[in-house]
């Protein structure tokens, strides 16, 4: 209804779990390493619980999208039976078949369960459970669950478990009767709402996989929606849904405070006020109270006709002394403006630059690739692919765009709002930056200080990119990463299939991720190319160290 409106493509607040508009906080990236090494290591349980909402489904949808190819998932989404049913849900996901007559005996479909443990095990593949709403087994199933992991050679467990779940799941485990399981778990996580800042980058970055190319939410909104949301990404789409459905009633193309606070109080069903009109009215009837006792005093002396004589009034003295240290002027109460490096000129330049700053930097940004963005066209990542570019929107470092070393469109935060602006080189101390006309040098830590950390950068591959590459695909693509790690590493290649992602390839994928700190998982993600891209040095391409404005 209000895409157009605001020029996306979808919506972007939907709470369907959509892989595309996945956001790794720090803490689910915690998460989803945990339920990484769940699924490649042998033995005993995992444990990822949290509240409703803070991202437990999104995480594991993540982690069923990079399952390493010998491994084989079960995923229980009704935990709600039977110890036998629940071995039937797991054959059933295992395209195990159980013959008939054996469904309800719990002894059979086990032996069945051990003996395709162990053909997997010879064949070298794993096999991982993961129950979802854990919370919701029974005792009886969770005592099954811990006998399934019985199953083990001399040397390894056969099956590895995966329990997610509410915080119940925590207080069930807490039981005497279950302290067998809860002995081992090997691996804890409990997931924790956003933080403000992880908020605003969230928000932000829904908006511009849904083809945002401005801002639609101010800063203040942004806080007030953390705020109302108490950081939980749920919440948050479902406020941030409501205040753009508003915006458009009212044909407002800016989202402020309020407008959210009205958006919160249709989800709640109950008036939201602004945190300063709460504190006023708290403040206005402890006024009202110390007043009405005090006139309740008065009226009492009054009665009972006892004079009342103030004390005199006299101007205290204000001595200097150890005890009493001298107060500060007003002056002296308002720190210092700090004098690093760009700072002043920077404050300056974003405030006269809020209006139309992200299509001046999109359009300088496209300039640079020899590209032309439209402001009044279709999203800018849209844009890019037609013109043969890739389009990277993440959330990094500082030191992450020092290994891309490519220009990238930044958000920077100011008095007056936010302003997206063109880094266009990152020295060892200092950055440049294209804002509209105005070129400038700024020190890196207020740069950090100004940035929320998500970004926007392109590239240009030499052949079409469109997916992860991994060990068993082939084709044009695979051939182009097997001929840039040759040239990257120096080495040639003895397989007879360039085009085919094969073992040797998958090794040096590794590699040269575990040399530029990446996760080390043998895929060439959109990261790993990028980075492989970056690392051979194209004379044609721009870069941070020589971009120039």
């Amino acid at each position: 209804m209000y895409e157009q409106f605001f020029g996306l493509t979808e919506k972007p607040f939907a709470i369907t779990p959509d892989p595309r508009y996945l956001f790794l906080s720090e803490r689910h990236s915690e998460a989803l390493a945990h339920l990484t090494y769940g699924v490649q290591e042998s033995g005993g349980f995992i444990q990822l619980t949290g509240e409703v909402g803070t991202g437990k489904t999104m995480t594991v949808r993540s982690l069923l999208q990079q399952l390493p190819a010998n491994c084989d998932m079960a995923v229980i989404l009704n935990p709600r039976v039977t110890p036998a049913e629940f071995l039937l849900a797991i054959c059933d996901e295992l395209q195990l078949y159980v013959p008939e007559g054996t469904g309800q005996s719990v002894k059979a479909i086990v032996d069945l369960l051990t003996q395709f443990l162990i053909d997997a095990h010879s064949r070298g593949r794993r096999v991982v459970v993961m129950v979802d709403e854990a919370q919701n087994l029974s005792p009886d199933v969770l005592e099954q669950v811990r006998l399934l992991t019985n199953l083990e050679t001399s040397t390894q467990k056969l099956l590895q478990i995966i329990l997610v779940g509410q915080p119940e799941l925590r207080e069930l485990l807490e039981r005497n009767d279950l302290r067998q399981l809860a002995q081992r778990i090997t691996g804890r996580y409990h997931l924790e709402s956003l933080t403000r800042a992880e908020a605003v980058a969230y928000v932000r970055h829904r908006l511009r996989v849904a083809g945002a190319v401005g801002e639609i939410f101010t800063s203040a909104a942004l806080r007030e929606l953390h705020r109302l949301s108490g950081g939980v990404p749920r919440m948050i789409n479902v406020i941030g849904d409501r205040a753009l459905l508003g915006a458009f009633a009212r044909e407002e193309h800016r989202i402020g405070p309020a407008l959210v606070r009205a958006a919160a109080s249709e989800v709640f069903g109950r008036p939201v006020l602004a945190p300063w009109l709460r504190w006023s009215t708290w403040i206005a009837v402890g006024a009202g109270a110390a007043l009405l006792a005090a006139s309740l005093g008065y009226s009492f002396l009054w009665r009972e006709a006892i004079p009342v004589t103030p004390p005199p009034v006299t101007a205290p003295a204000l001595v200097a002394s150890p005890e009493t240290p001298e107060l500060p002027t007003a002056a002296e109460s308002v720190p210092a403006t700090s004098t690093s490096p760009g700072m002043g000129d920077l404050q300056t330049v974003l405030s006269g630059a809020t209006g139309g700053s992200t299509e001046a930097a999109l359009t300088a940004l496209f300039n640079l690739w020899g590209a032309v963005f439209a402001a009044d066209g279709d999203g800018a990542c849209l844009q890019a692919a037609r013109q043969g570019l890739q389009c990277v929107t993440e959330r990094g470092t500082l030191a992450l765009l020092r290994q891309v070393d490519r220009p990238a469109v930044l958000t920077l935060a100011s008095d007056a709002g936010d302003t997206d602006v063109l880094l266009i080189g990152l020295g060892a101390d200092s950055a440049r930056l294209a804002v509209g006309e105005r070129r400038l040098e700024v020190s890196l830590s207020e740069l950090a200080n100004r940035w929320y950390g998500d970004y926007l950068l392109l590239w240009r591959p030499a052949v079409p990119l469109e997916r992860q590459l991994r060990t068993g695909m082939q084709g044009e693509d695979v051939r182009w990463l097997r001929s840039s790690l040759e040239l990257y590493t120096g080495r040639g290649s003895s397989s007879l299939e360039p085009d085919l992602f094969d073992d040797e390839l998958a090794l040096w994928v590794r590699d040269f991720q575990a040399a530029r700190r990446l996760r080390v998982d043998g895929i060439a993600g959109e990261r790993t190319l990028l980075l492989l891209d970056s690392s051979l040095a194209d004379a044609g391409q721009p870069r941070l160290g020589e971009a120039a404005p």
